[in-house]
């Protein structure tokens, strides 16, 4: 398979060329994804499907366009590209779109990143269906729930790339989630929901499914008589399995298109303190197994480790080519991969003992973000803290504020990062912040 789609990409690259492209990029992709869902005992759904296409990005007298297919026979394919081929020709002039330097094609890592394990496409239907019964039957294991829906998703992905100026590579992976999702009775007409998900690129990331399932329910009986919350300031303590989301808010604006656009409070920031001296956060591409990890970026740039923030200072942004040349900066990566946070030296048991008096955040009930100011408003659920101890849980609450003035109160960073994401990010305990409640 990954022959033939090298083939498709190279083929697409010269078809391009003979059809007056000065430059181009072909991709051909095939993916497969497998669903079981199981709810309250009975199986609810299965599907599979399988995909296949081709996309080409042009360069034509100064002008760019980008176009992707799912017909992939000869014939049709040349005439596709053909007519793209010329319809870019009717585009605006472009002067900063130019295909990737070659030059950032080079130093790839030929390291084994592992992301790969043939145990996930071999899951019968059967182990597929079992897994979820497992589920399924230790979320369902207490008389206050109403529902359960368990799940198994499966996928393998793998892509091939071509360029005129140099580029060949490919990258392959194999991804496997499970989970349960449970709703349970409590006063009245409120029924808290929660779940519990875990996955990876190999089986073996996987806890067991009975515990999978346990954990979902355990969760959700955690929300059982939870009451709105004080407004008070106060620490503000960020659980790992959420963590990274304040993360990803802070670091979702730190790129060249959004600071070409003046959309980014990260903004003149490089050089510049971001956050307390406790935050170190690194784009780490070559983890084996992660779940961010790649070699190369869609450009083709060969990734590498990238300091994002060092003890608080911002060092870099996300660049590609193109926003990269409007805005002045030399390329970095045209996305994130793996973030890793750097860890403390405490767990959450002994954060909760130091901080006293705080809350706990465990989930994050929608809000909003300015990619421009910085300044948020998230709906959040958790539980009270007091004298080190978890109590009561509380909901309906709001987090307000600014993400740089938050992330400047940053007292803390635990040693227990949430393995089961690309930005790997522990605890996060906060000082002296806004909640909205009662």
């Amino acid at each position: 398979m990954l022959e033939e789609l090298q083939t498709r990409a190279a083929n697409a690259v010269e078809m391009a060329k003979a059809a007056g492209a000065d430059e181009a990029w072909a991709s051909g992709s095939r993916g497969r994804s497998v669903e079981f869902e199981f709810r309250d005992g009975a199986l609810e759904k299965v599907q599979e499907a399988t995909s296949r296409a081709l996309s080409v990005r042009l360069y034509v007298d100064g002008r760019y366009s980008a176009h992707s297919t799912t017909d992939l026979r000869p014939e049709q394919l040349k005439a596709f590209i053909t007519e793209a081929v010329a319809m870019t020709r009717a585009l605006q002039p472009d002067p900063h779109r130019v295909i990737t330097d070659p030059a950032l094609f080079e130093g790839r890592s030929t390291a084994d990143l592992q992301l790969i394990d043939p145990g996930v496409e071999q899951m019968t239907q059967d182990e597929r269906r079992a897994w979820c019964e497992q589920m399924n039957s230790a979320a369902r294991a207490h008389e206050k729930v109403i529902s359960a829906t368990s799940g198994v998703y499966t996928g393998h992905n793998l892509s091939a790339s071509v360029s005129s100026n140099g580029f060949e590579g490919h990258h392959e992976e194999t991804s496997i989630w499970i989970g349960t999702e449970v709703s349970v009775q409590d006063e009245g007409d409120k029924r808290p929901e929660s779940g519990h998900w875990v996955g990876g690129c190999h089986l073996g990331a996987l806890q067991e499914p009975g515990t999978v399932g346990g954990e979902a329910l355990e969760q959700t009986l955690r929300r059982l008589g939870a009451e709105k919350g004080p407004t008070q300031r106060t620490i503000m303590i960020v659980d790992p399995r959420i963590a990274s989301r304040l993360i990803g808010r802070l670091l979702g604006p730190a790129d060249a298109q959004s600071v070409q656009q003046g959309r980014s409070f990260w903004e003149g920031k490089v050089g510049q303190s971001v956050a307390s001296k406790h935050l170190t956060v690194t784009d780490e591409p070559l983890i084996p197994r992660g779940l961010g990890s790649r070699t190369f970026d869609g450009e083709g740039i060969a990734l590498k480790p990238m300091p994002v923030i060092e003890a608080g200072v911002a060092k870099n942004l996300y660049v590609d080519t193109y926003y990269g040349r409007k805005a002045g900066l030399p390329p970095t990566h045209g996305g994130s991969t793996n973030r890793v946070v750097a860890l403390g030296k405490k767990d959450l048991a002994a954060l909760l003992k130091d901080a006293g008096d705080a809350i706990l955040v465990t989930n994050w009930l929608g809000g909003n973000a300015d990619s421009t100011t910085g300044d948020f408003s998230l709906g959040c659920a958790g539980h009270l803290v007091s004298k080190g101890k978890i109590g009561a849980p509380v909901s309906e609450m709001n987090v307000t504020g600014n993400l740089l003035e938050l992330f400047g109160k940053l007292a803390a960073v635990g040693n227990d990062p949430w393995p089961y994401s690309s930005t790997l990010c522990p605890t996060l305990v906060f000082e002296d912040v806004q909640f909205s409640g009662v």
